[in-house]
């Protein structure tokens, strides 16, 4: 299994020429991740390497708006916003964007995207079991249907796929990314990721290049691109982006959140009014999932527009 991807075998990574960090043993210290962290690391995803200037600054004004930058300054909060209306010409902002954070369920899409190479590899049958657990993991984040998947795509493979020299969705040079580590269980973590020890991790800049990839067609076999999108379409559960969006004119939305305790994440691909953009946010505080429903509708204004709302948003 899992020829179309190698696996990256790395013992150091040196950040900034200077500071060499073990990551297949412990958990390994990092210099601390600003507002603006990340900006010229190159993208091999083909996000840009420094953010849109006027949409950095309308994004970190709305924050400051909405009096949660002393929450981004605590790394309490994350945010990407990534307007790709014109596919091959990004337009990029984002604040903690390599800030990883415990991101519940919305990894699940790491699995989704282990199934797809499994079954572009032919190791994987697309049967109906297969995606009906596939669509109860998305839409309704089904804990048992997302541990069957996994256990189908295999757990040390998935980890092979993220980290992988193609994809990098788990890079050590930008501080981690997506990672599993865990069954979607009780039983404990098989393998912690090796910078912050974590079971089921994210950060805002590695979800939005997923998505990204997914949208041009490089993420996985283009004859599965379509109906990989269609399982992250529909929804099924209506709070944080999903609700913020509601009085948006949404026709689309491609989406995966997560919710534990304090921990709150969400991600989408958002078409819109003809634009297509893609929204990440990674909070850590009780009221997390609140400050990313609040903030949902003015992030789609800044790349649709502030007249575009609608009462016939999405349902």
């Amino acid at each position: 299994m899992f020829r179309f991807f190698p696996r990256i075998k790395i013992l150091a990574v040196c950040l900034t020429g200077m500071l060499c960090v073990l990551v297949m043993g412990g958990v390994a210290a990092l210099p601390p991740v600003d507002a603006a962290d990340g900006a010229g690391i190159k993208d091999i995803g083909g996000l840009p390497a420094v953010p849109d200037t006027e949409l950095q600054q309308r994004l970190e004004t709305l924050v400051r708006d909405h009096e949660l930058w002393a929450e981004v300054e605590q790394r309490k909060l994350a945010l990407g916003l990534v307007d790709i209306t014109r596919i091959d010409a990004p337009r990029y902002a984002a604040l903690n964007p390599d800030h990883m954070m415990y991101a519940a369920s919305l990894p699940k899409i790491a699995i989704l995207l282990g199934a797809y190479v499994g079954v572009s590899e032919g190791d994987l049958q697309l049967d109906a079991a297969l995606r009906g657990d596939m669509v109860r993991m998305i839409r309704f984040s089904d804990n048992a249907s997302a541990t069957r998947v996994l256990q189908k795509v295999g757990r040390q493979n998935l980890i092979d796929i993220l980290t992988s020299e193609r994809l990098r969705l788990y890079d050590p040079a930008r501080n981690g990314g997506l990672w599993i580590g865990k069954d979607y269980a009780r039983n404990n973590a098989y393998r912690r990721d090796p910078l912050h020890n974590l079971s089921h991790g994210a950060t805002v800049h590695q979800v939005a290049r997923f998505f990204y990839l997914l949208e041009k067609g490089d993420l996985v076999d283009p004859a599965y691109h379509n109906d990989m999108k269609e399982i992250l379409s529909k929804p099924g559960v209506s709070h944080k982006f999903v609700a913020g969006l509601r009085n948006r004119p949404v026709t689309g939305m491609f989406r995966k959140s997560g919710t534990w305790r304090d921990y709150h994440a969400d991600s989408a691909l958002v078409e819109s009014g003809g634009h297509r953009f893609i929204m990440v946010g990674l909070a850590h505080h009780p009221e997390g999932g609140q400050w990313l429903m609040q903030l949902a509708a003015p992030m789609h204004d800044l790349v649709v527009g502030e007249g575009a709302a609608s009462v016939g948003g999405l349902q």
